[in-house]
Protein backbone atom coordinates (compact mmCIF):
# COMPACT_ATOMS: atom_id res chain seq x y z
CA UNK A 1 0.00 0.00 0.00
CA UNK A 2 1.27 3.48 -0.79
CA UNK A 3 2.42 5.60 2.14
CA UNK A 4 3.38 2.62 4.33
CA UNK A 5 7.08 1.86 4.60
CA UNK A 6 8.68 -1.46 5.55
CA UNK A 7 9.47 -0.08 8.97
CA UNK A 8 5.80 0.77 9.51
CA UNK A 9 4.79 -2.76 8.55
CA UNK A 10 7.26 -4.27 11.04
CA UNK A 11 5.98 -2.02 13.85
CA UNK A 12 2.38 -2.85 12.99
CA UNK A 13 3.09 -6.59 13.06
CA UNK A 14 4.93 -6.24 16.41
CA UNK A 15 2.02 -4.26 17.88
CA UNK A 16 -0.44 -6.92 16.75
CA UNK A 17 1.63 -9.60 18.49
CA UNK A 18 1.73 -7.57 21.70
CA UNK A 19 -2.02 -7.06 21.61
CA UNK A 20 -2.54 -10.83 21.30
CA UNK A 21 -0.16 -11.52 24.19
CA UNK A 22 -1.78 -8.90 26.38
CA UNK A 23 -5.36 -10.04 25.67
CA UNK A 24 -7.03 -11.52 28.75
CA UNK A 25 -7.40 -15.26 28.57
CA UNK A 26 -10.81 -16.82 29.13
CA UNK A 27 -11.44 -18.06 32.68
CA UNK A 28 -14.00 -20.48 33.99
CA UNK A 29 -16.45 -19.43 36.68
CA UNK A 30 -14.47 -21.38 39.28
CA UNK A 31 -11.21 -19.69 38.30
CA UNK A 32 -12.88 -16.31 38.34
CA UNK A 33 -14.34 -16.97 41.80
CA UNK A 34 -10.95 -18.09 43.15
CA UNK A 35 -9.29 -15.00 41.70
CA UNK A 36 -11.86 -12.74 43.35
CA UNK A 37 -11.55 -14.61 46.64
CA UNK A 38 -7.75 -14.37 46.71
CA UNK A 39 -8.02 -10.61 46.20
CA UNK A 40 -9.99 -10.38 49.46
CA UNK A 41 -7.15 -10.09 51.98
CA UNK A 42 -9.43 -10.43 55.01
CA UNK A 43 -10.92 -13.68 53.66
CA UNK A 44 -7.51 -15.13 52.78
CA UNK A 45 -6.11 -14.25 56.20
CA UNK A 46 -9.19 -15.74 57.86
CA UNK A 47 -8.82 -18.99 55.89
CA UNK A 48 -5.20 -19.20 57.02
CA UNK A 49 -6.19 -18.60 60.64
CA UNK A 50 -8.91 -21.27 60.48
CA UNK A 51 -6.51 -23.81 58.99
CA UNK A 52 -4.04 -23.01 61.77
CA UNK A 53 -6.72 -23.39 64.45
CA UNK A 54 -7.85 -26.75 63.04
CA UNK A 55 -4.30 -28.07 62.83
CA UNK A 56 -3.40 -26.93 66.35
CA UNK A 57 -6.67 -28.29 67.79
CA UNK A 58 -6.26 -31.78 66.33
CA UNK A 59 -2.46 -32.14 66.36
CA UNK A 60 -1.61 -30.04 69.41
CA UNK A 61 -2.83 -32.53 72.05
CA UNK A 62 -0.08 -34.96 71.00
CA UNK A 63 2.52 -32.40 72.07
CA UNK A 64 0.87 -31.27 75.31
CA UNK A 65 2.32 -33.08 78.35
CA UNK A 66 -1.06 -33.26 80.10
CA UNK A 67 -4.33 -34.92 79.08
CA UNK A 68 -7.53 -32.87 79.06
CA UNK A 69 -8.98 -34.95 81.93
CA UNK A 70 -5.72 -35.56 83.80
CA UNK A 71 -5.53 -34.00 87.27
CA UNK A 72 -2.37 -32.40 88.72
CA UNK A 73 -3.09 -32.42 92.45
CA UNK A 74 -0.10 -30.21 93.22
CA UNK A 75 -1.28 -27.43 90.89
CA UNK A 76 -4.94 -26.67 91.44
CA UNK A 77 -6.32 -23.28 90.40
CA UNK A 78 -2.87 -22.12 89.38
CA UNK A 79 -2.15 -19.38 86.80
CA UNK A 80 0.07 -20.12 83.80
CA UNK A 81 3.22 -21.87 85.03
CA UNK A 82 5.93 -22.85 82.55
CA UNK A 83 7.95 -24.79 85.12
CA UNK A 84 5.01 -27.15 85.76
CA UNK A 85 4.24 -27.18 82.01
CA UNK A 86 0.81 -25.66 82.53
CA UNK A 87 1.15 -22.97 79.87
CA UNK A 88 -2.42 -21.68 80.29
CA UNK A 89 -2.78 -22.56 83.96
CA UNK A 90 -5.08 -25.11 85.58
CA UNK A 91 -8.78 -25.14 86.44
CA UNK A 92 -10.58 -25.75 89.75
CA UNK A 93 -9.81 -29.47 89.53
CA UNK A 94 -6.15 -29.15 88.59
CA UNK A 95 -6.64 -29.99 84.90
CA UNK A 96 -4.41 -28.38 82.31
CA UNK A 97 -6.23 -25.53 80.55
CA UNK A 98 -4.22 -25.75 77.33
CA UNK A 99 -5.21 -29.40 76.89
CA UNK A 100 -8.82 -28.59 77.71
CA UNK A 101 -8.96 -25.64 75.32
CA UNK A 102 -7.60 -27.83 72.52
CA UNK A 103 -10.13 -30.55 73.33
CA UNK A 104 -12.93 -27.97 73.55
CA UNK A 105 -11.96 -26.50 70.17
CA UNK A 106 -12.04 -30.00 68.67
CA UNK A 107 -15.52 -30.64 70.02
CA UNK A 108 -16.88 -27.28 68.87
CA UNK A 109 -15.45 -27.80 65.37
CA UNK A 110 -16.89 -31.32 65.16
CA UNK A 111 -20.32 -30.14 66.30
CA UNK A 112 -20.23 -27.29 63.78
CA UNK A 113 -19.11 -29.55 60.90
CA UNK A 114 -21.59 -32.36 61.55
CA UNK A 115 -24.54 -30.08 62.27
CA UNK A 116 -23.78 -28.02 59.17
CA UNK A 117 -23.70 -31.15 57.00
CA UNK A 118 -27.02 -32.27 58.48
CA UNK A 119 -28.62 -28.87 57.88
CA UNK A 120 -27.26 -28.66 54.32
CA UNK A 121 -28.42 -32.17 53.41
CA UNK A 122 -31.94 -31.71 54.78
CA UNK A 123 -32.32 -28.11 53.62
CA UNK A 124 -31.12 -28.69 50.05
CA UNK A 125 -33.30 -31.75 49.43
CA UNK A 126 -36.34 -30.27 51.15
CA UNK A 127 -36.09 -26.86 49.47
CA UNK A 128 -35.36 -28.32 46.02
CA UNK A 129 -38.36 -30.65 46.18
CA UNK A 130 -40.67 -27.87 47.36
CA UNK A 131 -39.47 -25.43 44.71
CA UNK A 132 -39.53 -27.90 41.83
CA UNK A 133 -43.02 -29.34 42.39
CA UNK A 134 -44.55 -26.02 43.48
CA UNK A 135 -48.30 -25.60 43.92
CA UNK A 136 -49.94 -27.41 46.82
CA UNK A 137 -46.80 -29.45 47.60
CA UNK A 138 -44.77 -26.24 47.97
CA UNK A 139 -47.45 -24.59 50.10
CA UNK A 140 -47.70 -27.51 52.52
CA UNK A 141 -43.94 -27.96 52.84
CA UNK A 142 -43.34 -24.26 53.45
CA UNK A 143 -46.10 -24.12 56.08
CA UNK A 144 -44.27 -26.89 57.92
CA UNK A 145 -41.14 -24.76 57.81
CA UNK A 146 -43.08 -21.78 59.21
CA UNK A 147 -44.41 -23.89 62.08
CA UNK A 148 -40.93 -25.16 62.94
CA UNK A 149 -39.61 -21.58 62.82
CA UNK A 150 -42.07 -20.72 65.59
CA UNK A 151 -40.69 -23.45 67.86
CA UNK A 152 -37.58 -22.43 69.85
CA UNK A 153 -34.70 -24.78 69.21
CA UNK A 154 -33.91 -24.80 72.94
CA UNK A 155 -37.24 -26.54 73.55
CA UNK A 156 -36.46 -29.06 70.83
CA UNK A 157 -33.05 -29.86 72.33
CA UNK A 158 -34.52 -30.12 75.85
CA UNK A 159 -37.06 -32.65 74.55
CA UNK A 160 -34.26 -34.69 72.98
CA UNK A 161 -32.22 -34.60 76.20
CA UNK A 162 -35.21 -35.67 78.32
CA UNK A 163 -36.14 -38.50 75.96
CA UNK A 164 -32.70 -39.88 75.06
CA UNK A 165 -30.28 -38.52 77.66
CA UNK A 166 -27.29 -36.22 77.25
CA UNK A 167 -25.64 -37.63 74.16
CA UNK A 168 -23.29 -35.51 72.02
CA UNK A 169 -24.74 -37.11 68.88
CA UNK A 170 -28.17 -35.79 69.81
CA UNK A 171 -26.63 -32.35 70.15
CA UNK A 172 -25.39 -32.58 66.55
CA UNK A 173 -28.79 -33.77 65.32
CA UNK A 174 -30.75 -31.26 67.39
CA UNK A 175 -28.84 -28.23 66.15
CA UNK A 176 -28.66 -29.47 62.55
CA UNK A 177 -32.37 -30.29 62.51
CA UNK A 178 -33.20 -26.65 63.26
CA UNK A 179 -30.60 -24.84 61.16
CA UNK A 180 -31.86 -26.41 57.90
CA UNK A 181 -34.97 -24.22 57.85
CA UNK A 182 -33.30 -21.13 56.39
CA UNK A 183 -31.31 -23.29 53.98
CA UNK A 184 -34.57 -24.81 52.71
CA UNK A 185 -36.03 -21.37 52.02
CA UNK A 186 -32.94 -20.21 50.14
CA UNK A 187 -32.79 -23.39 48.03
CA UNK A 188 -36.51 -23.24 47.32
CA UNK A 189 -36.22 -19.69 45.99
CA UNK A 190 -33.28 -20.62 43.75
CA UNK A 191 -35.10 -23.73 42.51
CA UNK A 192 -38.13 -21.70 41.46
CA UNK A 193 -35.83 -19.83 39.08
CA UNK A 194 -33.75 -22.80 37.91
CA UNK A 195 -36.71 -24.99 36.99
CA UNK A 196 -37.66 -22.53 34.23
CA UNK A 197 -34.22 -22.67 32.61
CA UNK A 198 -33.63 -24.32 29.26
CA UNK A 199 -31.52 -27.23 30.50
CA UNK A 200 -34.27 -28.26 32.94
CA UNK A 201 -36.88 -27.99 30.21
CA UNK A 202 -34.69 -30.14 27.96
CA UNK A 203 -34.28 -32.78 30.68
CA UNK A 204 -38.03 -32.79 31.27
CA UNK A 205 -38.72 -33.12 27.55
CA UNK A 206 -36.34 -36.06 27.31
CA UNK A 207 -38.46 -37.97 29.82
CA UNK A 208 -36.27 -37.63 32.91
CA UNK A 209 -38.05 -38.27 36.20
CA UNK A 210 -38.58 -35.32 38.60
CA UNK A 211 -36.16 -36.55 41.26
CA UNK A 212 -33.54 -37.27 38.61
CA UNK A 213 -33.88 -33.68 37.38
CA UNK A 214 -33.62 -32.38 40.94
CA UNK A 215 -30.49 -34.38 41.79
CA UNK A 216 -28.64 -34.13 38.46
CA UNK A 217 -29.60 -30.70 37.15
CA UNK A 218 -30.94 -28.46 39.91
CA UNK A 219 -28.89 -29.37 43.00
CA UNK A 220 -25.47 -29.06 41.22
CA UNK A 221 -26.43 -25.53 40.15
CA UNK A 222 -27.12 -24.55 43.77
CA UNK A 223 -23.49 -24.93 44.83
CA UNK A 224 -22.78 -21.20 45.13
CA UNK A 225 -25.66 -20.19 47.44
CA UNK A 226 -25.34 -23.41 49.46
CA UNK A 227 -21.59 -22.98 50.08
CA UNK A 228 -22.06 -19.34 51.06
CA UNK A 229 -24.87 -20.02 53.50
CA UNK A 230 -23.16 -23.12 54.92
CA UNK A 231 -20.09 -21.01 55.72
CA UNK A 232 -22.27 -18.42 57.44
CA UNK A 233 -24.17 -21.17 59.30
CA UNK A 234 -21.08 -22.58 61.02
CA UNK A 235 -20.67 -19.55 63.37
CA UNK A 236 -24.37 -19.77 64.28
CA UNK A 237 -23.99 -23.45 65.16
CA UNK A 238 -20.87 -22.80 67.24
CA UNK A 239 -22.72 -20.08 69.15
CA UNK A 240 -25.74 -22.36 69.61
CA UNK A 241 -23.57 -25.19 70.93
CA UNK A 242 -21.76 -22.81 73.26
CA UNK A 243 -25.07 -21.46 74.55
CA UNK A 244 -26.45 -24.96 75.15
CA UNK A 245 -23.25 -25.99 76.92
CA UNK A 246 -23.43 -22.80 78.97
CA UNK A 247 -26.92 -23.87 80.10
CA UNK A 248 -25.69 -27.36 80.91
CA UNK A 249 -27.53 -29.00 77.99
CA UNK A 250 -24.53 -29.55 75.75
CA UNK A 251 -21.31 -31.49 76.09
CA UNK A 252 -20.87 -33.06 79.52
CA UNK A 253 -17.85 -34.12 81.57
CA UNK A 254 -15.29 -35.50 81.04
CA UNK A 255 -15.69 -34.15 77.50
CA UNK A 256 -15.58 -30.41 77.06
CA UNK A 257 -16.26 -27.70 74.51
CA UNK A 258 -15.55 -24.00 74.27
CA UNK A 259 -19.02 -23.26 75.59
CA UNK A 260 -18.49 -25.55 78.57
CA UNK A 261 -15.14 -23.91 79.36
CA UNK A 262 -16.63 -20.43 79.11
CA UNK A 263 -19.50 -21.51 81.36
CA UNK A 264 -17.04 -22.77 83.97
CA UNK A 265 -14.75 -19.75 83.73
CA UNK A 266 -17.33 -16.94 83.72
CA UNK A 267 -18.33 -17.17 87.45
CA UNK A 268 -14.69 -17.04 88.60
CA UNK A 269 -13.36 -14.61 85.98
CA UNK A 270 -12.35 -12.01 88.58
CA UNK A 271 -10.31 -14.50 90.60
CA UNK A 272 -9.03 -16.78 87.83
CA UNK A 273 -9.30 -14.83 84.57
CA UNK A 274 -7.21 -17.37 82.61
CA UNK A 275 -10.10 -19.84 82.80
CA UNK A 276 -12.27 -17.50 80.72
CA UNK A 277 -9.81 -15.61 78.53
CA UNK A 278 -8.30 -18.57 76.66
CA UNK A 279 -11.51 -20.31 75.47
CA UNK A 280 -13.25 -16.98 74.84
CA UNK A 281 -10.33 -15.76 72.69
CA UNK A 282 -10.39 -18.94 70.59
CA UNK A 283 -14.16 -18.77 70.15
CA UNK A 284 -14.14 -15.10 69.15
CA UNK A 285 -11.27 -15.66 66.71
CA UNK A 286 -13.11 -18.57 65.06
CA UNK A 287 -16.33 -16.60 64.74
CA UNK A 288 -14.61 -13.57 63.20
CA UNK A 289 -12.67 -15.75 60.73
CA UNK A 290 -15.75 -17.69 59.65
CA UNK A 291 -17.69 -14.48 59.17
CA UNK A 292 -14.97 -12.98 56.96
CA UNK A 293 -14.69 -16.20 54.95
CA UNK A 294 -18.45 -16.22 54.41
CA UNK A 295 -18.40 -12.60 53.27
CA UNK A 296 -15.50 -13.32 50.93
CA UNK A 297 -17.26 -16.32 49.37
CA UNK A 298 -20.43 -14.30 48.94
CA UNK A 299 -18.55 -11.57 47.09
CA UNK A 300 -16.59 -14.07 45.00
CA UNK A 301 -19.60 -16.14 43.96
CA UNK A 302 -22.07 -13.31 43.46
CA UNK A 303 -22.86 -13.24 39.73
CA UNK A 304 -23.92 -9.58 39.92
CA UNK A 305 -20.33 -8.54 40.66
CA UNK A 306 -18.75 -10.40 37.72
Amino acid sequence: MPGITGKDQVLSTYADKLSVLDAPKGRSLTQDALRRLTRNKAAVLSIGMLVLIVLVAFIGPYFVPWGYSEVDWSNIRKPPNFEAQHYLGTDQNGRDMLARVLQGTQMSLIVAAVATLVSVFIGVIYGAVAGYFGGRVDAIMMRIVDVMYALPYILFVIILVVMFGRNPVLLFVGIGAIEWLTMARIVRGQTLTLKEREFVEAARASGAKPFTIILRHIVPNLTGPVVIYATLTIPEIIIAESFLSYLGLGVQEPQTSLGTLISAGAPVAEVMPWLLLAPAAVLVTMLFCLTYVGDGLRDALDPKDR
